[in-house]
């Protein structure tokens, strides 16, 4: 390989691709396709992604979850997801961005080989993203995800949830995003373990606004907490990586 050609490849993969589901992506599929992706990464095949889609109606099982924290009263499928954290419910009208960054090399303000920053990272994305929606989030102590005041009820809730997987410090999984998904789904696990705080949606602060919208707020904050600004791979893509 001749030096321009070299550097030609090294330019493409330090970039970070995003692409966007058309129709829900089964869960078996997803988890194949970000294990392959994540090894590309690390063997310099492929460049970093940010994966946009929906489940169907599942729950997720993470390396803390607790037996008896799944309900499941219409018996939907379960999943070992590998990732990090407890039970966690997927399905239509939940913004999925499976994360698949190689984490040896800083991205904006987050550093290299830091996974504490690279979760705060995210949960300051997710926080920015939300506020373009003119929805007020934030972290807590003790708690993942990010949490709202539910504009129906005032009561503390859950509208955000991640849950991270490195593999030679390439990142997989990633954020889930509560825009119009069912809520009384979620009764069937006890979300990440905590049984105090409910669930809630951007819907039930704006019923106008879109996944589209979601999206584009997700996009256009990227660069604040990650650096590089994500190439579309295309506007809508099958259910291949």
């Amino acid at each position: 390989m001749s030096d321009e050609q070299a550097i030609a490849e090294k330019a493409i993969f330090e970039k970070i691709s995003w692409k966007r589901e058309k129709d829900l992506v089964s869960y078996d599929h997803a988890l194949t396709a970000m294990q392959e992706r994540a090894a590309a990464i690390r063997s310099g095949k492929a460049e970093e992604l940010l994966w946009f889609l929906e489940h169907p109606r599942l729950y997720t099982a993470g390396t803390s979850a607790k037996a008896d924290d799944l309900i499941n009263p219409e018996n939907l499928p379960t999943y070992d997801a590998g990732r990090g954290g407890q039970w966690t419910y997927h399905g239509p009208g939940q913004r999925i961005v499976y994360v698949m960054l190689d984490l040896q090399r800083a991205h904006g303000p987050t550093p290299p080989r830091d996974l504490r920053a690279f979760v705060q990272s995210l949960e300051r994305w997710i926080i920015a993203s939300l506020s373009m929606l003119g929805i007020k989030g934030r972290t807590e102590c003790g708690r993942i995800g990010v949490w709202v005041d539910d504009p129906i009820t005032g009561q503390e809730t859950k509208i955000a949830a991640l849950g991270i997987r490195v593999s030679r410090w390439v990142s997989w999984h990633g954020i889930a995003i509560n825009l119009d998904p069912d809520l009384a789904d979620f009764e069937g696990i006890i979300p990440c373990g905590i049984r105090e705080y409910g669930v809630t949606s951007i819907r039930r602060f704006n019923p106008d606004l879109s996944m589209d919208a979601l999206d584009h707020a997700l996009l256009s904050t990227w660069t604040q907490f990650f650096g590089e600004t994500p190439v579309s791979l295309t506007s809508e893509s099958d259910s291949t990586m």
